[in-house]
């Protein structure tokens, strides 16, 4: 079985059978504002890819114009020293 592109599966019969259903399910009232609708949502979604587009942009120059972090120093070292008194006690003392 072979299947031919969209275009050739619908053809000129398609498309117009297509076109009475569409009209039936939304009426001839609703089109119209379907197609608004469609039109704006097609305009901010454009608006969305520039504003993206220019955030892209932007962000690479601020990225290149970033310094490097300052450097790591160590943890300081604690030393605990565990001394015996002469009684058999112990005391712990840290520096």
């Amino acid at each position: 079985m072979h299947f031919g592109s969209p275009a050739e599966i619908f053809g000129v019969d398609g498309i117009i059978i297509l076109v009475v259903v569409v009209l039936v399910l939304f009426g001839s009232t609703q089109i119209p504002k379907l197609a608004r609708s469609l039109g704006s949502a097609q305009k901010e979604f454009k608006k969305g890819l520039d504003e993206g587009a220019a955030d892209d942009d932007k962000g690479t120059t601020t990225v290149a114009q970033v310094a490097p972090p300052a450097a790591v120093s160590p943890p300081a070292q604690t030393t605990v020293t565990v001394e015996t008194n002469g009684d058999g006690s112990t005391g712990t003392t840290s520096s």
